[in-house]
């Protein structure tokens, strides 16, 4: 089993879309989504998600992602697509549509590493809360998302293809301190020194 506590490249190599050293090939990465992921986002799309997105709904919105008003990740491990995330920019706030992990690779920190970079990069953006719905049945997403600070704030009933209710979550004041410090704890936790 791949170690991926405290693999993850530094603020500025993110921000700049730059890979860790290839030498280090059992380190997560995580990098901005481009069009040539989209085959293997595909793979775990279909097993995530009961009516997954197109190749064409990941073309669109990567376009958009170019105007500013999208933001989409890959976690790589090996140079394989092993999860990704994404957010719409919308007013004041960033709703996070997606965050999927190959199912051969949950529960290695993977999701929780997507959600760091989402986070982060939505207070970079000056968005002042993040949102987002989730299955009803998926109670782990829904362990993940509270650990970041989301709280249930309402329910779409019977949202999803299957008529299952969707939790809508919500996460206020991420430009405040007590936001800022609670990724740092969720970094420090995944990343003993």
């Amino acid at each position: 089993m791949h170690e991926l506590a405290g693999r993850r490249m530094n603020m500025l190599n993110r921000l700049l879309g730059r890979k860790q050293s290839a030498a280090d090939d059992d380190a997560l990465v995580i990098e901005p989504m481009r069009r040539s992921h989209v085959p293997q986002i595909m793979e775990i799309e279909a097993t995530a998600y009961p009516q997954p997105w197109t190749v064409g709904v990941f073309h669109d919105e990567l376009a958009m992602q170019v105007r500013g008003s999208r933001h989409y990740l890959v976690a790589l491990l090996g140079g394989r697509v092993v999860g990704y995330g994404g957010m719409i920019y919308m007013d004041n706030a960033a709703h996070i549509t997606n965050v999927a992990v190959d199912v051969a690779m949950r529960r290695r920190g993977i999701a929780t590493e997507l959600m760091l970079d989402l986070s982060w990069e939505a207070r970079r953006a000056g968005m002042a809360s993040l949102t987002l719905e989730v299955r009803e049945s998926n109670v782990s997403a829904q362990s993940l998302y509270r650990r970041f600070g989301f709280v249930p704030v309402g329910v779409r009933a019977k949202y999803y293809e299957n008529r299952d209710d969707a939790i809508v979550m919500w996460c206020t004041d991420i430009q405040e301190t007590a936001f800022e410090q609670r990724l740092q704890t969720i970094e420090a936790e995944r990343n003993p020194s």
